[in-house]
């Protein structure tokens, strides 16, 4: 294959690069990207395609309109959630686990059911621009393997759990200690027997998912530790997600100890473990975290339904993070939408930080204290504040599509492969065109907008209708015509 036009992609945190003209082959045997060379205009492109002998590929040429990114990666998606994705926002966490998320999880027993949703689900995800996800499947072995199936038959790279729940269940969704590390085994084992080859580009991944603390016991954290390591398979979990989550935990372990000082006793936490939420992290559960080389998976929308909070991703910016969309804790299961909910999280942390600033400056005039520098034992907020005065919280949409592309293969410890365009790495990519028919963007010519400005629409207003191809591993996943 062989592309012509505009690409787009963060190789940095917060820094956007545009490469315009820019002749880009892949190879189809190895799906990696062969050739990149920008600044290539079309006066001189038959010329440069005779020079670097790429005439035996199909060429494809991008119109001004178009351009292509990599694909996004979910890092944080219950994928027999799907089922009531858009329902079930009404009730805190501990409620609506027992009200919605079991109920639906349970279902999938029933192999049949799962053979019927999942099609359905990595469908969805592709046409949204998901090249890569990390799954949580259900505690069912046979449900998780044709959650597998799917997503290889579909080209999906995908990073499946079956999880794992061995206490403070219904009866009915709970499994024996012994059952959970066996079948965790044996899914990881099948998962391998699949005949994939690392240097073709891994598309199945297996990996250790203790649902969260509440449901799993010291025993079950240890044993899952252990596979991780014997297996050298990457760890998936929640960690102080909400509060309730939290009392629970300190319910359970004393109120003295941590999430993240559990799972770090327990070797789970590791440079392949990805924590989901992480809101309620303390300084020194985040110095931990970073020490481990553990990541954290932000999930804008379901915090702002259940976890009672902001992750504040700047102020921790030291650890790994990348983005998740939680189908069914966050109702939307496009990347799209997490990327807007994490600016506008970001925002209205700030507006907090504001009158935060303002009540802590006035109670240190009132006492004739100066508070500017005494963080030791400050709220949260006052912190927060801190953060606001070095201008370190509002985040904008060009982090929002780092942590959704480059961010999250670096959680996934898969930067080397995908998440940014270079010579080398596979070919994982969304065709997008503002302009397409039926398209929710708005184009003036008038206006004279810039390439940036394309892509900024894209991130604000553009949906599922703007993503015309996608690729994975240089194979053309998702084509449709508009």
């Amino acid at each position: 294959m062989l592309f012509h036009g505009t690409f787009v992609h963060t190789p940095k945190r917060g820094e956007l690069v545009i490469l315009t003209d820019t002749l880009l082959a892949v190879d189809e045997t190895t799906g990696r990207i062969a050739t990149l060379l920008p600044g290539i205009p079309r006066t001189q492109l038959e010329a440069t395609i005779q020079t670097t002998q790429l005439q035996q590929h199909t060429l494809t040429l991008l119109s001004p309109t178009q351009f292509i990114l990599p694909g996004f990666i979910d890092t944080h998606i219950h994928a027999p959630q799907i089922t009531y994705a858009g329902t079930g926002t009404d009730v805190p966490l501990m409620v609506w686990l027992n009200l919605y998320a079991f109920p639906a999880e349970k279902k999938f027993k029933d192999v049949e059911w799962a053979r019927y949703v999942y099609p359905k689900l990595v469908d969805r995800l592709l046409r949204n621009g998901t090249t890569t996800a990390l799954y949580f499947g259900s505690l069912h072995l046979e449900a998780n393997k044709v959650l597998a199936n799917t997503t290889l038959n579909a080209g999906q790279r995908a990073f499946i759990g079956k999880v794992c729940i061995d206490q403070n269940s219904p009866d009915d969704y709970i499994e024996s200690t012994e059952n959970a590390v066996r079948d965790t085994e044996a899914f990881i084992q099948y998962c391998l027997s699949l005949g994939q080859r690392k240097e073709e580009g891994l598309l199945l991944t297996p990996v250790v998912t203790p649902r969260f603390l509440p449901t799993c016991s010291i025993p079950l954290l240890e044993q899952l530790g252990q596979l991780a390591k014997r297996y050298d398979v990457p760890i998936q979990s929640h960690i102080s997600e909400s509060l309730d989550e939290v009392a629970f935990v300190q319910q359970l372990y004393g109120s003295e100890i941590s999430d993240t000082e559990i799972f770090d006793k327990t070797g789970l936490l590791t440079p392949r473990t990805v924590m989901a939420h992480g809101v309620h992290l303390n300084y020194q559960d985040t110095q931990t975290l970073a020490q481990r080389g553990t990541a954290v998976a932000v999930c804008p929308l379901s915090n702002a339904y259940f976890a009672n909070g902001v992750f504040p991703s700047t102020r921790f910016s030291y650890i790994k993070q990348g983005l998740g969309t939680d189908i069914g804790g966050g109702y939307a299961p496009s990347m799209l939408s997490s990327i807007r909910h994490l600016i506008t999280a970001s925002r209205y942390l700030a507006s907090t930080a504001a009158a935060a600033a303002a009540a802590l400056h006035g109670a240190g005039a009132d006492a004739g204290v100066d508070n500017s520098n005494n963080h030791a034992g400050v709220t949260a907020a006052a912190a927060a504040a801190a953060d606001l005065e070095k201008g370190d919280i509002i985040m904008d949409w060009r982090t929002g599509l780092y942590m959704a592309t480059r961010g999250g293969a670096e959680c996934l410890q898969i930067q080397d492969q995908v998440g940014s365009f270079q010579v080398g790495m596979s070919f994982d990519a969304i065709l997008v065109d503002v302009a397409v028919s039926g398209t929710p963007i708005d184009l003036f010519p008038g206006n004279d907008d810039r390439l940036e400005d394309y892509v900024e629409k894209f991130i604000n207003l553009g949906d599922d209708r703007n993503i015309t191809n996608v690729w994975v591993n240089g194979q053309n996943v998702l084509s449709l015509s508009r």
